[in-house]
């Protein structure tokens, strides 16, 4: 390498000539599309590591004959949170527009997999970059989106994960350890032991089977003294989770402490003050939205454990972007931190 490639930025042109090979040749293996040897391919990547060489996504934005568009299917419903991300995609498209990208957002029904993966299958590759999507572990879906991929379309997970189809990249916390934390926390809150009721969303969605395995781990680790009742299934909605609150606690008179790792959160706050036992359990519930700051507020709840709504469509923009331009290259995102509120540090 040559102390004059050192001092300025390597270029494609570089590349090719380091490698011996055509500028086409070059974007072939650069946006991994076929029609290259597996040797020269080889050589072209040590080129690209012996230079340095980067690709400038800015330029390749304003070299592309359109914008860039970025789809994302938000569940509708009563789930706060997920209207908290659909405001999140509001608020950030003037600045991706500026940006030359385009967000469309599109609500789909909450748990819905045939209709999601319907919608996915209408996706044209000159009308959609990439995907992001909030879903449940369905084959459907998981079907959809290796199709999308093979028509050209990035797919991404966000909030709940699907490592078994060709999904692109997944933006969200670590479920698991969002599970293992409300239950170190349950334990502190109840060190004699007892009953501990645990609610889902629903159990197909993979962010709440994975808070369950942490929750069921680090109980079973480190507070054997606490059984676990349920869990049950709310399927994210208010008056299904108030529901299944009200019969909880007439059935389990010594019930000592709830975990609500979905949503449904509204319900969870008006079944407990009904009942008479708000503040007499330790609650612990996911995401900061108006019904669990209403909770933490009033005593309802302990603890919420959130996961930043704002964050997770900003990183989500971000790797989109990288992945639509540079196909060949995996998106490095931020990772999402677990936010830990209390009614001493609601913000």
């Amino acid at each position: 390498m040559n102390e004059e490639t050192i001092r300025r930025r390597a270029t494609v042109h570089d590349v090719a000539r380091a490698a011996g090979v055509s500028l086409a040749t070059v974007d072939r293996v650069l946006n991994g599309r076929p029609g290259v040897r597996a040797a020269t391919a080889e050589k072209v990547e040590q080129a690209i590591a012996e230079l340095g060489f980067a690709r400038d996504l800015n330029a390749s934005l304003m070299a592309r004959a359109r914008d860039l568009s970025v789809v994302f299917f938000i569940p509708d419903g009563s789930n706060e949170f997920m209207d908290s991300l659909a405001e999140a995609v509001h608020r950030r498209s003037p600045l991706a527009l500026a940006d030359r990208i385009h967000l469309d957002l599109r609500r789909v029904r909450a748990l819905d997999a045939a209709g999601l993966a319907e919608s996915l299958s209408q996706l044209a590759p000159r009308e959609c970059d990439c995907a992001v999507i909030v879903s449940s572990d369905e084959p459907e879906v998981l079907a959809a989106i290796d199709a999308a991929q093979r028509r050209g379309i990035a797919v991404m997970t966000l909030v709940s994960d699907l490592p078994a189809s060709a999904r692109r990249n997944f933006i969200g916390i670590d479920n698991v350890a969002a599970g293992r934390t409300a239950a170190s926390l349950m334990g502190r809150f109840l060190p004699q032991g007892g009953k501990v009721a645990v609610v889902a969303g629903s159990l197909h969605l993979r962010d709440h089977a994975e808070r369950l395995d942490g929750f069921r781990a680090a109980l079973g680790a480190e507070f054997p003294a606490l059984e676990i009742i349920g869990p049950l299934e709310g399927h994210d909605e208010r008056t299904e989770t108030a529901e299944i609150i009200t019969a909880l606690l007439a059935e389990h008179a010594d019930l000592g402490g709830l975990y609500n790792l979905g949503a449904g959160n509204a319900g969870l706050v008006s079944a407990l003050e009904a009942s008479g036992r708000s503040g007499n359990l330790r609650v612990i519930a996911h995401e900061l939205t108006a019904p669990t700051r209403a909770g933490l507020a009033s005593g309802a709840i302990d603890v919420v454990l959130d996961q930043n709504p704002d964050g997770e469509i900003r990183e989500a923009i971000a790797a989109a972007r990288a992945l639509a331009l540079d196909a060949s290259r995996v998106a490095v995102t931020d990772p999402i931190e677990i936010g830990i509120f209390l009614r001493d540090n609601l913000r």
